[in-house]
């Protein structure tokens, strides 16, 4: 396991390459660290500018090649925002390493979580929150599939549709209150009376009545959310959705089977 003093010793050799990489227009600190607010946990975030586009994957290359051969990178993964490539390494200490190149042009802070170390960046808009009511169109759609694999007896297909479900309300939850959507990473800080309804939306166990119940209380907790959104669009979908937190409280020998058509 990194300790805090590993991975400030990591970042500042790391900012000092970038220093020194005459590829690199600039460079910024993000994450928690941007904002002084690093725990044990924390990981590093560092956003870089290439100035010539054409040398972004030289770029990428050569910094792979510096994580694995210089520090021990065991593995790493790719996720794209745009044309800006953030790759994710892995250390043997468990430390991960985030490190985003950015072309020079669209180099900028998009959330408040953004430090410049050196260099110039560019004024963008800041990220836009997740669209609510496409949260509440993937609630519906993950919940008609938590309530087909109930009835077909497919468990673990039901809690992964379920705990789907509840994803969209937190990330509701999350819009609705100005906090951070994305990885429920607001969802430590939404209220106490949010919180506590979506408790027994968690699945306790794998048998019918556990996944019954954090049904019943997912479906319910989506409707509320959605009213906060849309009356309107709440009340086209109030009678389908009590119709699904319904079917989960019905006696078995009521609910429909993987043998009745759909």
């Amino acid at each position: 396991m990194f300790t805090p003093a590993e991975r400030e010793a990591l970042r500042e050799t790391l900012v000092a390459a970038a220093r020194d990489d005459p590829r690199i227009t600039a460079a910024a600190l993000t994450g928690s660290a941007a904002l002084d607010r690093e725990d044990r946990w924390s990981d590093i975030d560092l956003a870089l500018s290439v100035g010539d586009p054409g040398e972004v994957d030289g770029v990428v290359e050569d910094w792979s090649a510096r994580m694995y051969g210089d520090h021990g990178a065991v593995h790493h993964v790719d996720v794209r925002l745009g044309t800006t490539l953030f790759r994710v390494f892995l250390l043997p200490s468990t430390l991960q390493v985030d490190i985003a190149f950015w072309p020079a042009a669209e180099f900028g802070a998009i959330g408040p979580s953004f430090r410049l170390l050196f260099g110039t960046a560019n004024e963008r808009p800041p990220r836009q929150a997740p669209d609510p009511v496409y949260l509440i169109g993937m609630g519906w759609l993950y919940a008609l599939h938590a309530r087909s694999s109930i009835a077909r007896g497919r468990a673990w297909q039901a809690e992964h549709m379920i705990s789907a479900t509840r994803d969209q309300v937190l990330a509701l939850a999350c819009v609705r209150h100005g906090l951070p959507a994305a990885y429920a990473r607001g969802a430590h800080d939404l209220p106490a009376e949010v919180l506590a309804p979506l408790e027994a939306a968690l699945v306790g166990s794998l048998d019918t009545g556990g996944l019954e119940r954090a049904f019943h209380a997912v479906t319910v907790a989506l409707l509320d959310e959605t009213r906060h959104v849309d009356g309107d669009l709440a009340g086209r979908l109030a009678a389908p959705l009590a119709e699904l937190a319904e079917l989960s409280s019905r006696p078995a020998s009521r609910r429909p089977s993987d043998t009745d058509p759909e």
